[in-house]
């Protein structure tokens, strides 16, 4: 009978700190780690009207259906999506370094797809990277 008390009581407390702990699991589970060769990566494509036109262009053909027209993470698929696509005008998009958008762009995690096959260049990822730029609150 003691046994069988001292169990539930540590099956209690496994419980109560896995549940505790869980509040600091980010939602959408581990951070994205990009190389740092990416993180100090230029960009090499000028943010000017021709790169953003062409950004936006790529952005409603590749972009939009899941992360929405304004980047906030409502399109048309987000709610068929495992993770969350993530509102692209926040802080936590807008200050990351372009190098680092360009590496999760071109590679990809669940279900972000890879574009580095799907896009004819690296220059149509910098034109969507100057494009995402724009979308801030």
């Amino acid at each position: 009978m003691k046994s069988r008390i001292i169990r539930i009581s540590l099956l209690f407390a496994v419980t109560a700190t896995a549940i505790s702990l869980s509040a600091f699991i980010p939602s959408q589970g581990k951070p994205w780690v990009v190389p740092e060769k990416f993180v100090k990566m230029a960009s090499p494509v000028k943010s000017d009207a021709a790169s953003l036109k062409e950004g936006k262009e790529l952005w409603a053909k590749n972009c939009q259906s899941c992360h929405g027209k304004a980047g906030l993470g409502d399109g048309s698929k987000a709610a068929q999506l495992k993770t969350e696509p993530g509102d692209f005008s926040t802080d936590l998009v807008q200050k990351q370094p372009n190098g680092a958008l360009f590496f999760k762009i071109s590679e990809g995690r669940s279900d972000m797809p890879s574009f580095k096959k799907k896009l004819e260049s690296e220059e149509d990822i910098w034109n969507l990277i100057n494009y995402i730029r724009t979308l801030k609150k």
